[in-house]
């Protein structure tokens, strides 16, 4: 049995699908999933990873576990206590989402030092572990809907800045392979999309399978550092802005990893845009 954790968020729900869809038998969990958020065949419980003993009786007798490593709430957990539970619960396997700033921003408070405590307490877990570090996530253009649907309209600070943002669905199946299949222990695999986009190149492709067109806002770094604050924390807000406005080469490196594991090249933001333009109608 696999469990998932942050399973009603952009990588975990579509995780929860695709082992579903394999016949893998699956318990996700969130503070505050339902039987609604998952497939017939899935069994949900409620657990708080925050609250280790939480999770006790959601990882009792699992076999692998897929780690969300908490977004702007990482902070506040304990990873090894949650992996300590795992453990004990029978968990051999844990696959870790988190995220490439570990590695290209290492000094970052948020992205480094907290990221590599999280991969830290994995790898010395005694369990086997694989690392994910995927860079942006073409789901964050999520926070576009609420204007393109009432003004036709988006705005974002440097416009023509690229980088090689990915599908979170494509997350999701490399996380299946690493959780499923044998040949992944001790591996770090570094995610993106198949070439870079800039802000500007996005909208027009949300524009193209909206059919219609939207007006592009280019924003001051210190209008969206003000926008960003009201619902991430200052230091996230700091290196976030930091990797879209002057990224490293590394975070404008295409990796060959999705398409190694998956067999086929990362979907484009476009390919994402169309199955979810309806949040944007």
């Amino acid at each position: 049995m696999f469990v998932v954790t942050g399973a009603t968020g952009n990588v975990g729900r579509s995780l929860v699908q695709v082992l579903a869809a394999a016949g893998v038998r699956v318990t996700a969990t969130s503070r505050g999933i339902s039987d609604a958020d998952v497939p017939e065949s899935v069994h949900c419980a409620q657990a708080d990873l925050v609250d280790p003993e939480s999770l006790r009786p959601v990882f009792e007798g699992a076999d692998a576990l897929f780690l969300q490593s908490g977004g702007a709430g990482a902070h506040l957990l304990s990873p090894q206590d949650i992996l300590d539970v795992a453990k004990a619960g029978g968990v051999g396997r844990v696959v870790l989402l988190s995220s490439q700033g570990v590695a290209t921003r290492p000094h970052s408070a948020s992205h480094g030092d907290l990221g590599r405590s999280i991969e830290d307490a994995v790898q010395q877990s005694g369990m086997d572990w694989t690392i994910l570090r995927p860079g942006g996530f073409n789901s964050n253009a999520y926070a576009w809907a609420e204007s393109v649907r009432g003004r036709r309209t988006v705005a974002a600070p440097f416009a023509d800045i690229g980088l090689p943002t990915i599908d979170p669905d494509d997350i999701a199946e490399v996380a299946a392979v690493a959780l499923r299949e044998d040949g992944h222990a001790g591996q770090i695999y570094e995610l993106t999309g198949p070439a870079l986009s800039t802000p500007r190149q996005r909208v027009e492709a949300l524009a193209n399978v909206l059919g219609e067109p939207l007006r592009f806002i280019e924003q001051t770094r210190d209008e969206a550092h003000a926008q960003m604050l009201r619902f991430m924390p200052e230091p996230v807000v700091e290196t976030t802005l930091s990797i879209l406005g002057e990224p490293t080469p590394a975070e404008q490196r295409i990796s060959a990893d999705v398409e190694r594991l998956l067999g086929r090249a990362p979907r484009t933001f476009a390919d994402w845009a169309l199955r979810h333009i309806a949040a944007f109608r």
